[in-house]
């Protein structure tokens, strides 16, 4: 894989106040795009929503809204391809055993895997030495 185009390392307090910090910032990606023939203002609202939704559960899941603890979040745009890995320090779960929300009873949580599943081409969520990635890619047609 070629070098990326931009690289974006932000890492937060374990806090939902940043969540528009951090959706935003998929926003601007998005909008400044060179190379993306796609619809701009939809990819820049799936970003601001994946983010938000990966950020949240590593909020609350990942570091069980730990204050002292953070979450990474880590961008990279690479030329056809934007990959992005949301790291917490959580017991982590198993993403294939995730269930599919109810629509006919929704309730007010457990829609983001699927959100983030549905608007992205590639979701995995693996341990690597003392954390738990979660990680996202948008192939960029």
């Amino acid at each position: 894989m070629c070098p990326s185009v931009i690289q974006v390392d932000v890492i937060i307090p374990t806090q939902t106040k940043y969540l528009d910090l951090i959706g935003s910032i998929g926003e601007r990606i998005a909008k400044e795009l060179d190379n993306f023939t796609g619809d701009r203002e939809a990819l820049a609202y799936q970003l601001n929503l994946v983010l938000t939704e990966a950020t949240v559960n590593a909020i609350k899941h990942g570091n069980d809204n730990n204050p002292q603890d953070t979450v990474r979040i880590s961008i990279h745009l690479f030329d056809q391809e934007l990959n992005i890995k949301v790291y917490d320090h959580g017991q982590g779960f198993d993403l294939a055993t995730v269930p599919v929300p109810d629509f006919e009873q929704p309730k007010e949580s457990g829609m983001g895997i699927f959100l983030i599943r549905s608007l992205m081409d590639s979701v995995t969520y693996t341990r690597q030495e003392d954390c738990n990635v979660l990680e996202i890619i948008k192939y960029l047609k």
